[in-house]
């Protein structure tokens, strides 16, 4: 070989070069693994030979702030259906700020196993460890996913596209602060008291248009009723009696009257000289207090209009719906089975028919001969309607305008023979 040319000088030589560039290779592969092993955050047993100064922690040995980084301080995300990540951002919760730019997958990656090898429940003793590492696991999988990822970043600044999609019934949620119970006691309470207060009304209503019209003497045109001339006739008995009775207490003084004065009896005399307009007016003041309290014995005008009791309240009425319903609709089926037979109407049928025509007021108010008139006169019929409420309206009026309409129905009439 030619090696061996060199002689022994020559093979010392050779043999020393191959041991020193050994011993180099060695300890370039060892700085080479304990490189790696620091990059990776291991632990390792510093070299005898290192220096003071090298034994010093490294800056790139310090937690990275993403790693401690409080979820209050996580950023803001409009997502109330939670389809991402919730109220949170989820580039925030990995430690990525999407305004200075999108992190990579690779990133997304690193990021996460750290988070989740720091926050995991079996290794950390916080105590939202768990609810921070379920955080971390969805901020993940939305941002690995690409069609998730690209969703949510365009709905980022793009509400409607999120409400067009996920609907806008998830903006408001509303949550009972008071029982429920409580609510439905006390409106029901408020119903009751509206229900009789408003009773009270309807008879309060009636009752002063009766006095005002019996005090006035109202005539038909202008509203009065036989129920209103009766009341009169009736309050003006009343003060009769009590002006009898006050009269015979007069009497009883004679003696006191007897020692009176002269001049005491003409000034008496004077002042009993009243016109007659004043006469109306004391009247009608010694008229006011007994009507009313004539009116306030009456519990019922008909027609609905009673004194309230406990049957007026709601709670009652609804009580009862049911009852009336079913009784109305068997009423119903009844009546149009004895149309489809051909029978003729009953008595009860008549009755009910004719109220409606007329109006349950009118019905209730109605004496039992005028309810007899209106059923032979069969005011269900339309025609025969229409003619009852023109006399009706004829009625209330002045004695010359009925004057006038009768002779306006004669010349018709007669117009009518001619033709």
């Amino acid at each position: 070989m030619n090696y061996l040319r060199f002689g022994r000088n020559g093979r010392f030589v050779i043999l020393l070069l191959l041991l020193v560039l050994t011993l180099s290779a060695g300890q370039e592969a060892d700085t080479e693994t304990n490189g790696d092993s620091n990059n990776e955050g291991d632990e390792s047993t510093p070299q005898t030979n290192e220096t003071p100064a090298e034994k010093a922690p490294k800056v790139e040995d310090e937690e990275p702030a993403f790693l401690a980084a409080d979820p209050d301080k996580w950023g803001p995300y409009y997502d109330p259906q939670s389809e991402f990540c919730g109220m949170h951002d989820c580039y925030s919760i990995l430690g990525f700020d999407y305004e200075s730019g999108s992190p990579n997958s690779k990133d997304i990656t690193r990021h996460y196993r750290r988070l989740s090898r720091k926050w995991h429940p079996d290794k950390s003793k916080h105590p939202n460890a768990k609810e921070r590492f379920v955080k971390i696991a969805r901020a993940y999988e939305v941002l690995t996913n690409f069609e998730k990822r690209r969703e949510y970043d365009y709905m980022r600044y793009n509400q409607e596209a999120y409400y067009q999609k996920y609907g806008t019934s998830v903006l408001w949620t509303y949550a009972p602060k008071s029982d429920v119970t409580a609510i439905i006691l006390v409106l029901l309470v408020v119903a009751n008291l509206f229900s009789w207060f408003a009773q009270k009304t309807k008879w309060q209503n009636v009752a002063d248009r009766l006095v005002k019209a019996a005090a006035e003497e109202w005539s038909a045109s202008q509203g009065g009723t036989p129920e209103s001339k009766e009341l009169r006739e009736h309050a003006l008995a009343v003060l009769a009696e009590r002006e009898k009775e006050e009269n015979g207490e007069e009497t009883t003084n004679g003696d006191d009257k007897a020692s009176a004065s002269p001049a005491a009896s003409k000034k008496k005399a004077k002042t009993k000289k009243v016109s007659g307009k004043e006469k109306k007016k004391q009247e009608l003041e010694a008229l006011m207090p007994i009507l009313k309290e004539l009116v306030e014995e009456m519990e019922d005008f008909g027609g609905g209009f009673h004194k309230p009791t406990w049957k007026d309240l709601m709670i009652v009425s609804l009580a009862k719906l049911p009852y009336r319903i079913a009784v109305g609709t068997f009423w119903e089926a009844k009546y149009y089975a004895n149309r489809l037979q051909g029978k003729e109407l009953s008595d009860e049928e008549k009755d009910v028919l004719t109220e409606r025509a007329v109006g349950p007021v009118a019905w209730d108010i109605a004496s039992d001969e005028t309810r007899e008139l209106m059923i032979k006169r069969e005011l269900w019929i339309m025609n025969n309607l229409i003619e009852w409420k023109e006399e009706q309206e004829i009625k209330n009026l002045s004695a010359w305008e009925q004057k006038a309409i009768k002779k306006a129905q004669k010349a018709e009439k007669k117009k009518a023979k001619l033709s």
